[in-house]
C-alpha cells in the first residue's frame, strides 16, 4: 500500500521535536485535538506506532525515532533543493560569430552543445566587422584569418586556407586566358579596408599586387558570396562554400590558398572568462 500521508508526515517531525502536540499544534496554527488525530491517521497508515502517550506528555517508540531521522532528512533535501531552484540563474555566454559561419558551421551542431549544458543560456550575437565596439558585451567571439588581431587573446580552433573564387564567367577566364587575366578582369572583394589577404595570394601567386582603391570593401561573408555569384567580383573564401561549388554556383580559380588562414576564438582582454565560456571553447575544439 502506498504511503500517503505527507502532509501528516510533516507534522510529525514538528511534534516530535517539540516532544509535545500543544507545542506543536501552535507551531502549526492547529488545536491540540486536530494534531492528535493528524498522529493517530499516521499511525494507522503506518501500522505502528509513533508515540507513548504519557500522563506529562509523550515520547517516541524506537520505530518512530527511526522514522523521525529519516523523514527530517528526507524533508531538509527537499527544502534544500527548492531553496537552490529559487536561486537559480542560468549562466549566460554570448558568442559573437558572423552569420556566414553561424549558419554553414555553427548551427547544425548546436543541439548536442545545449543538450550537454542545459543550464547555460546560450546567446549568439551577429557580427561582421568585430570592431571594438562590438566586442564590448562578448564572452567569446569566433573569428576568420590570420589570428594576428591585438589586445586579446587568441586560440586557434579550426583551418580553413583562403583561396580565391568565381563565377562561371570568371572561371572561363583562367581556363582560357590563366588567372593573372581574372584577376585585371575582375574586381577584388575584401572583407576589411586594412585586409592583407589578396595582397598575401598575390604575393604567393606572382602577381602584380593590386591598388587597394580597385578593391571592393564588402565585410559580410554571406553578401561576398553572393557578390561572387553575381559576376561583381572575385573573393577569398573558404571551405565552407563547398556546396555552392558543387552545384557549380562558384569555382575555386585557383590550387594555391593561404594555409594559415582559419577560425579562431578570440576574447578581449577586459573580458572574465567564465565557466560557461570553458566549456563552449572545449565543445568547440571537440567538434573541429
Amino acid at each position: 500500500m502506498r504511503f500517503r500521508r505527507f502532509d501528516e508526515l510533516r507534522a510529525f517531525t514538528i511534534v516530535a521535536r517539540h516532544g509535545s502536540f500543544s507545542a506543536a499544534a501552535d507551531e502549526l496554527g492547529l488545536t491540540k485535538g486536530a494534531v492528535s488525530h493528524q498522529m493517530r491517521l499516521l499511525e494507522q497508515q503506518l501500522g505502528f506506532a509513533l508515540f507513548f502517550r504519557q500522563p506529562r506528555g509523550i515520547e517516541l517508540t524506537f520505530k518512530g525515532k527511526e522514522l523521525l531521522g529519516a523523514a527530517q532528512a528526507a524533508l531538509e533535501d527537499v527544502e534544500q533543493r527548492i531553496a537552490d531552484l529559487r536561486n537559480f540563474r542560468s549562466r549566460g555566454l554570448t558568442v559573437g560569430v558572423s552569420t556566414y559561419f553561424a549558419a554553414r558551421w555553427l548551427a547544425p551542431k548546436l543541439m548536442t552543445f545545449m543538450q550537454a549544458h542545459p543550464d547555460i543560456q546560450l546567446r549568439i550575437q551577429p557580427m561582421i566587422q568585430f570592431a571594438d565596439h562590438e566586442l564590448r558585451d562578448i564572452d567569446v567571439a569566433i573569428r576568420w584569418g590570420k589570428g594576428d588581431w591585438g589586445e586579446g587573446t587568441v586560440i586557434p580552433f579550426m583551418a580553413a586556407p583562403a583561396f580565391p573564387v568565381g563565377n562561371k564567367d570568371a572561371a572561363k577566364v583562367v581556363k582560357s586566358e590563366g588567372i593573372h587575366h581574372a584577376i585585371s578582369e575582375f574586381p577584388l572583394l575584401r572583407d576589411r579596408d586594412d585586409s592583407n589577404a589578396w595582397s598575401e595570394w598575390l604575393n604567393i601567386a606572382e602577381l602584380a599586387p593590386q591598388r587597394r582603391s580597385e578593391a571592393v570593401v564588402t565585410p559580410d561573408p554571406n553578401v561576398r558570396v553572393q557578390a561572387v555569384i553575381n559576376g561583381q567580383g572575385l573573393a577569398l573564401m573558404d571551405c565552407l562554400v563547398t556546396d555552392e561549388m558543387k552545384n557549380a554556383k562558384l569555382f575555386r580559380l585557383s590550387d594555391l590558398e593561404l594555409a594559415d588562414y582559419g577560425y579562431f576564438l578570440f576574447r578581449p582582454n577586459n573580458v572574465v572568462v567564465s565557466g560557461a565560456a570553458r566549456f563552449f571553447t572545449s565543445w568547440l575544439q571537440e567538434q573541429s
